[in-house]
């Protein structure tokens, strides 16, 4: 992001200019800005601060003119908040604050960006020609989407290698939630994790989108084996945003671990 000088580090043949640097007199969008870790948002403070970037081993700043387009699929203030993201940084990006709300918000655009999908992704697993059935169409209008827009296109592109013909059926698109089981399921995650969880006894009620969000996730979890890879692969999100989840679900007393 910030480049690199000749010989800065072991392998530093030659001099590297960064994102910003090659983003000079345009736009430079940081994508999932919240996952972040704090010494770069300190290193990203600098720069939107003095305007200007220095090279890893450099010893001359050079002066930028550029637009900073930042995005996130949380809640920024909350994240803010919980002490993850920068105050500082947070209010030197919030110039132009662009909301876009959930999938789940707006229903009405669910279908049109599966056949978006449908159509993007088709020609990439040899499917091309598929559509989507008046079922699926209806499923997928109908599902909560806690994992939002990539849950919706991990969705089309699993259904596209499932599906038997050329239309998607609802039954390609896997996309039943059940309420957690009464009985306890115990997960393993993946080795690095060195965690175990186990589903709490009695099932809670799913009456709302966090229940909803909720239980997708640990089922999901359990799908795959306990694998965390596995589970953001298929979910959507960051190995970030799955740890804090299930430490929020932890504390709640939703599995034990």
């Amino acid at each position: 992001m910030f480049g690199y000088e000749k010989g800065a580090f072991t392998g530093a043949q030659q001099a590297q200019a960064g994102k910003f640097e090659q983003a000079q007199d345009g736009t430079l969008l940081l994508d999932e800005v919240t996952e972040m870790p704090m010494g770069l948002q300190a290193k990203l403070l600098r720069v939107l601060q003095e305007r200007e970037v220095e090279r890893v081993g450099g010893k001359k700043p050079v002066a930028l003119n550029i637009r900073i387009i930042a995005t996130s699929n949380r809640d920024m203030a909350e994240a803010v908040a919980r002490g993850v993201f920068r105050e500082d940084l947070y209010y030197r990006l919030n110039v132009f604050p662009i909301a876009i709300p959930a999938l789940r918000q707006r229903p009405e655009d669910i279908v049109a960006i599966a056949r978006h999908f449908v159509g993007e992704h088709s020609g990439r697993f040899g499917r091309t020609g598929m559509s989507l059935s008046s079922g699926a169409e209806a499923a997928l209008a109908a599902h909560a989407w806690p994992g939002n827009i990539r849950e919706l296109e991990n969705v089309i592109q699993r259904a596209l290698i499932m599906a038997s013909g050329s239309s998607i059926g609802p039954e390609a698109l896997n996309l039943v939630v059940r309420p957690v089981e009464a009985a306890t399921q115990v997960v393993t995650l993946s080795a690095t994790s060195g965690m175990s969880v186990g589903v709490s006894e009695p099932a809670k009620k799913v009456d709302n989108m966090k229940d909803l969000e909720r239980d997708h996730i640990l089922r999901t979890l359990a799908e795959v084996g306990g694998s965390r890879k596995k589970a953001i692969e298929r979910l959507g999100i960051s190995e970030r945003t799955l740890r804090y989840k299930l430490q929020q679900y932890r504390d709640e007393g939703f599995f034990e671990g």
